[in-house]
């Protein structure tokens, strides 16, 4: 992937709360469209391999969390992750993870992340097919700034981090022409 190129249309999956359904389970399905997220707006995505996993709990998402009202300082309206877990592992990770500010994606089928040549294997951990790590900035539908991980193959040993990390996103929005 790289700069100057059109994001994927992808439909995303979620349940959302809805107060009017009543009882123990007022959820119900919702379709955002990458539209939805990306149109007329300046975000950052960062996707990871997956929901519970050490690094994204650990650093990752903490990260972007800590780093979110810098990164919104930077003419960015909103910081999404997002990684190949389905609405409900998103949602509950969330929860676990007590994320306030950021918002997620579940890209349950792997699709938005196929179409952007960032699904790879994960079978030597008995993960199926996820996201390689990256962030990137997204200017109204269209890559503004790519930061992908180095090493991506299926099966990959090692799970590098740091090229996608909520500091050097920063570095990059603050040293960006667009600011």
């Amino acid at each position: 992937m790289q700069q100057g190129v059109n994001i994927p249309h992808t439909i995303f999956h979620y349940r959302v709360r809805d107060d009017s359904i009543g009882g123990d389970n007022p959820f119900r399905w919702q379709d955002v469209s990458s539209a939805d997220i990306f149109s007329g707006k300046r975000v950052v995505v960062f996707s990871l391999p997956g929901a519970f996993t050490p690094t994204c709990s650990t650093y990752q998402v903490p990260g972007f969390e800590a780093a979110y009202e810098k990164i919104l300082a930077q003419g960015i309206d909103e910081v999404y992750v997002l990684s190949v877990n389905d609405t409900f592992v998103m949602r509950k990770w969330m929860l676990d993870q007590q994320v306030k500010k950021i918002k997620f994606i579940p890209d349950g089928n792997g699709e938005f992340t196929r179409q952007l040549g960032m699904l790879v294997a994960k079978d030597n951990v008995g993960f199926g097919s996820r996201s390689w790590r990256y962030a990137m900035v997204v200017n109204n539908g269209v890559i503004e700034h790519w930061l992908e991980e180095p090493g991506r193959e299926d099966n990959h040993g090692a799970d590098p981090y740091g090229v996608s990390s909520a500091e050097t996103v920063l570095t990059t929005l603050q040293q960006s022409p667009a600011n």
